[in-house]
């Protein structure tokens, strides 16, 4: 019987920023088994538009691996480190990749959010809102960002799009 070091997990890696095709690449040289999920997506320019392979989720990628070799991932270029959680390291189950490879399989082009919950502290990332911080308050179709004043003892939300979300940390 296989100890749970030497079993086959899918973890996942972060890449520095816009790394992970280059990971993808290095880690299959190196005979390591990855995925990378991709999206074809409109990219528009000043002169142009073009159709372009991005990544699913922005500098993530999974790796297949025992976990006792996980220095062989470290080691290759553009990896930033290995995803953990309370310092050990998080094995992604396989259904959840298999369900990541099956709805892009199947031609759906999902779009990725951060995991917020309500009540998450969060800072808007674009718009004319950009840099603002306050309070998920909705998430479920109609996201509610919500500021306080605290000294008034009141509060105002706005409806905005989650892609536009970032958390605090």
């Amino acid at each position: 019987m296989k100890s749970k070091k030497n079993k086959i997990h899918w973890i996942a890696i972060y890449t520095k920023p816009r790394h992970e095709k280059t990971v993808e690449n290095e880690l299959k040289k190196k005979g390591i088994e990855s995925y990378l999920p991709l999206v074809k997506k409109q990219r528009f320019w000043k002169d142009r538009k073009k159709w372009v392979w991005i990544p699913l989720f922005r500098s993530y990628l999974f790796v297949r691996i025992p976990l006792n070799e996980t220095l062989f991932v470290l080691q290759t270029y553009g990896v930033h480190h290995i995803v953990k959680i309370a310092g050990n390291i998080a094995v992604v189950p396989n259904h959840q990749v298999e369900s990541v490879k099956k709805m892009l399989e199947g031609g759906y082009v999902p779009d990725a959010h951060d995991f917020f919950d309500v009540g998450d502290a969060v800072e808007i990332g674009g718009g004319p809102l950009v840099g603002l911080q306050g309070i998920l308050s909705r998430r479920e179709g109609d996201s509610r960002f919500v500021i306080r004043i605290d000294g008034i003892q009141q509060a105002i939300s706005v409806h905005i799009n989650a892609e536009m979300l970032k958390p605090i940390k």
